[in-house]
């Protein structure tokens, strides 16, 4: 799917989601679009109670376990978190904001929720998924971190709530890795 094909798919599901009043919180490569240039993504990820999604029967549901579900909407590829995982329900709760996408103001999550989820995911993508979906993710917590600048303890403590001790361990060390990164590039430029 090009660009523009995908821009108005995505402005489709928009349209739906508001004319259906479902409630979602916009996350994944979209969102990171809304905080910085540069991101590429085919898909549209978003978080959701199951009763919005099943407001949604235009959305056909391709698979779905307890806490994803993925579907069409025309070409448009949409990857749902169930908010029925206690740290989906979090970021939808406590770490969005509203930011202009298009010609509309949407619920997005907070970069410190965009953080938490690559985050969360992280440790289970180095386990069973290719090396360029690790990339991606690693590169988009790299961005926002040096865009923005968050404070990383808050987001360890509630991490810690949702990961195990490996997987844990494993987050603060990818999170120094990209501190270093960080800190090498800011020293290389002065």
């Amino acid at each position: 799917m090009n660009a523009d094909s995908l821009l108005t798919q995505v402005e489709q599901l928009f349209n739906l989601l508001e004319s259906r009043k479902a409630d979602y919180v916009l996350v994944g490569g979209i969102a990171l679009l809304t905080y910085v240039e540069g991101r590429n993504t085919q898909d549209i990820d978003l978080i959701m109670a199951q009763p919005s999604l099943a407001k949604l029967p235009e959305i056909e549901i391709e698979s779905q376990d307890m806490y994803f579900a993925r579907g069409k909407f025309g070409e448009l590829q949409i990857d749902i978190l169930l908010t029925k995982n206690p740290l989906f329900a979090k970021v939808e709760e406590n770490y969005t904001t509203n930011k202009q996408f298009m010609d509309r103001k949407i619920r997005c999550a907070a970069v410190d929720g965009l953080i938490l989820l690559k985050l969360f995911a992280l440790p289970s993508l180095y386990r069973h998924e290719g090396f360029e979906r690790v990339g991606i993710y690693e590169n988009d917590i790299a961005t926002l971190m040096y865009a923005f600048n968050p404070k990383m303890e808050p987001l360890f403590a509630e991490l810690e709530k949702h990961l195990n001790e490996t997987d844990m361990a494993e987050a603060r060390r990818i999170i120094a890795d990209i501190e270093t990164r960080i800190q090498r590039f800011r020293e290389a430029g002065k």
